[in-house]
């Protein structure tokens, strides 16, 4: 990469090893998704230990739809600027990898090492298992030639596209994340699960931290802690709600011409000091 780095490698393997540490299901880690500068120091001035990424509202947030169509560049850019302007690590939601193969995924990871970034997701989708393991294989070495303990997070599909028979689904899952952690990730994220036995199965037959999708049903973060889970994520859902309310809001006053919505508006003094503090540090390059 031609950028300067946001932060040093030795400093960026701290970040990373932070954000290990703080897969423990004694206390998972709960990640409230931001999508820009102002949704990541929001979720940050609340008091999460790490800040990670929706690929569906950074795309959004930039005109694009969810699902590998932001560019590569687009992508990398928007992680630098939240990365700039927080002091917590950093995971992106890098979907499939932004790239058509391997090596790719290798030069994406590259890019995202050099913006700040010390976790990434990686998501198997449609892509045969194998191909996945390959693109894990491709960031964890990536991540060893930078010197830097990054958190492979890979994400399978199966339950929350209902691949196959739903009888294999759960020997299915368990096979694709054993696979993947041999490849190298770090993490195993099934989303799509919210039944207390299923995700307690699972848990104790991925020899990885487990990571699950917050959805209708699913238990509060502490029983999925005493479950085994080791990190909840909101994903998409926090974006999805803000855009609710924009919606709300504008039908609102154009029915009744009255503001109801606004009333659990933050206020705007502090929402403006979370940017500027944001803009210190990416202008000063504080360290995380």
């Amino acid at each position: 990469m031609t950028s300067t780095p946001t932060t040093p490698a030795a400093d960026l393997d701290a970040l990373a090893r932070r954000l290990h540490a703080l897969h423990d299901p004694a206390a998972p880690l709960a990640l409230s998704n931001a999508w820009d500068v102002a949704s990541a120091r929001v979720v940050e001035a609340a008091g999460a230990p790490a800040v990670a990424t929706t690929s569906a509202g950074v795309a959004w947030s930039l005109g694009r739809p969810d699902g590998d169509r932001l560019g590569r560049a687009d992508l990398l850019a928007a992680v630098r600027r939240i990365t700039a302007a927080v002091a917590v690590p950093v995971t992106v939601d890098a979907e499939g990898g932004f790239a058509d193969d391997a090596a790719g995924v290798a030069a994406t990871i590259d890019g995202l090492l050099d913006a700040g970034a010390v976790g990434v997701n990686l998501e198997d989708g449609d892509r045969p298992a194998a191909e996945l393991a390959a693109r894990v294989a491709a960031a964890r070495a990536a991540a060893d030639r930078a010197g830097v303990a990054l958190f492979v997070n890979a994400r399978t599909d199966v339950f929350l596209r209902g691949l196959g028979d739903p009888a294999d689904r759960m020997a299915e899952t368990v096979a694709r994340a054993r696979r993947y952690v041999d490849a190298g990730a770090d993490g195993v994220f099934v989303p799509g699960v919210v039944d207390a036995a299923t995700i307690a199965e699972l848990a104790a037959a991925i020899p990885a931290p487990l990571n699950v999708m917050v959805r209708r049903g699913l238990p509060p973060v502490p029983e999925l802690g005493r479950l085994g889970v080791a990190r909840v994520s909101l994903g998409s859902t926090v974006a999805e709600a803000a855009y609710a309310v924009a919606r709300r809001a504008a039908a609102e006053l154009l029915a009744s011409g009255t503001y109801g919505v606004l009333a659990e508006a933050m206020d705007y003094a502090e929402l403006d000091g979370l940017v500027a503090t944001g803009a210190e540090r990416a202008e000063g390059g504080a360290s995380r």
